[in-house]
């Protein structure tokens, strides 16, 4: 994995609310439903690794630098 995007939430990581608000931020950024965002692993850990349905990495890219 060459590119990493670094989030800083304020929500705790209780009972999955920081997965939460990256799912919530990462949908707004990108105009797409939480729904097509999934978190693949690290769901306990401070680094995620995510899955966004229908979207290529130059798509995603573009989308969350503008």
């Amino acid at each position: 994995m060459d590119e990493v995007l670094v989030v800083r939430l304020t929500s705790p990581p209780v009972e999955g609310a920081a997965n939460s608000a990256l799912v919530k931020l990462i949908s707004k950024k990108l105009g797409i439903a939480k729904g097509r965002i999934r978190i693949v692993s690290g769901e306990k850990s401070r680094k995620k690794i995510l899955e966004v349905e229908g979207m290529n990495l130059n798509d995603l890219l573009d989308g969350l630098s503008g």
